[in-house]
């Protein structure tokens, strides 16, 4: 079965986060990468830089200021089951909007080659 490594990948993430010492969630608290990261995940990480490029895009503010995108970005962050809710909403137009504004931002496509003329 073509899905059994990547079962086998969640289960080492979830026993690896269990291991780690849950991170305080409120107003105000602190985390680290390193408190949701495994070594696994190293490949997916985004440098800092690129992340405060998010910050300044006029694009993904706009999109931000949707109360519907908002209403479903807390509902993944609430959610105990955030990969499956993950590809329920990879379904939503306005979601997938969001999503490929992001990767933009931080993975922008790489100009071609172009000889001069």
């Amino acid at each position: 079965e073509r899905c059994a490594p990547e079962r086998g990948r969640q289960r080492q993430r979830e026993a690896a986060a269990a291991e780690r010492p849950a991170a305080p969630r409120g107003p105000g608290s602190a985390w680290s990468v390193s408190d949701i990261l495994t070594e696994d995940d190293e490949q997916d990480r985004v440098p800092l830089q690129q992340l405060q490029r998010l910050g300044e895009s006029e694009e993904l503010r706009g999109l931000l200021r949707n109360p519907h995108l908002w209403q479903l970005l807390l509902t993944i962050d609430e959610a105990e089951e955030k990969s499956s809710l993950m590809k329920k909403y990879m379904q939503e137009p306005l979601f997938v909007e969001f999503a490929d504004c992001c990767l933009r931002i931080v993975e922008p496509p790489e100009k071609e080659n172009i000889l001069p003329e």
